[in-house]
């Protein structure tokens, strides 16, 4: 592709998708608050935009990977970002948002004939380094089509849940509860085991070769074990959990577990 990409946001995600994206060859204009982390992509051939509205090309693709609802709308709602990047534009979300949110920005960006693929992905920071990232996405056919390729420099793998937007949200939300649920499940498991006198190690290593011998069970397993059976919150758990609990009440869907969730990771944010 020999169009110049935007980029927008080098977080912890953010950092090693515009790497991967730069060794693949393609051109990136890249802007982040803290302009000294849009330094060590420079010698990859990253440019460094000066604001917001100077990483878009009228009619281009730009992708954010900014933290959350609020700053994907300070971004979408900043002055000129609609209007530089126009008519035929096309807007790559890797952000995880409430559905509602996604829908609200997809309408904003349709006034103007902009097209908004959302594009959540599920990984740690150390598998968007290997280019092991999960994507689900959802948006207009032909907007997915032009930014696939993109997508498929970051990840090993691409799930398409059709053109209604806050599909793709609405999945990586799913998927957070549930990782979320298996590392809480996971650390009172183990210390209730080494209460009792039971190596949590030897734990783990049977349960996860046999009845869950799957990839969560097994990398959080381990990372819980690593950390004296504590499974630590983070300003991410305390977002998706609410974000779930949220959503799940649109729709009138009760969500109990979802809500003690959160409420377990804001205590343990909070101490």
């Amino acid at each position: 592709m020999s169009e110049t990409i935007g980029f927008i946001g080098l977080g912890l995600l953010g950092k090693p998708v515009a790497r991967n994206l730069l060794k693949a060859g393609y051109s990136l204009k890249i802007y982040n608050r803290t302009a000294s982390k849009v330094e060590e992509l420079l010698p990859l051939g990253g440019i460094q935009a000066s604001s917001l509205q100077d990483v878009m090309t009228t009619g281009g693709i730009v992708i954010t990977v900014v933290s959350d609802d609020a700053a994907l709308e300070s971004v979408v709602t900043s002055e000129g970002f609609l209007e530089r990047l126009g008519k035929g534009g096309v807007h790559l979300v890797m952000s995880t948002v409430a559905p509602e949110t996604s829908r609200k920005m997809a309408a904003l960006h349709a006034e103007r004939g902009i097209q908004y693929v959302e594009a959540p992905v599920f990984g740690r920071p150390e598998a968007a380094e290997a280019r092991q990232l999960w994507v689900c996405c959802a948006g207009e056919l032909a907007a997915k089509e032009r930014v696939r390729p993109l997508l498929e420099a970051i990840s090993q793998g691409i799930f398409d849940f059709g053109d209604q937007i806050g599909a793709a949200n609405i999945v990586k939300l799913c998927g957070n509860f549930l990782i979320i649920s298996a590392g809480r499940s996971i650390a009172e498991a183990l210390q209730m085991a080494e209460k009792n006198g039971v190596d949590p190690k030897a734990v783990v290593d049977m349960l996860t070769t046999t009845l869950f011998s799957c990839f969560i069970y097994q990398s959080y397993g381990a990372r819980i074990v690593a950390n004296g059976g504590v499974y630590q919150s983070n300003w991410i758990v305390v977002k998706d959990t609410g974000l779930f609990e949220q959503t799940a009440q649109k729709v009138g869907v009760p969500s109990p577990l979802a809500h003690s969730l959160h409420e377990i990771a804001v205590e343990m944010l909070a101490r």
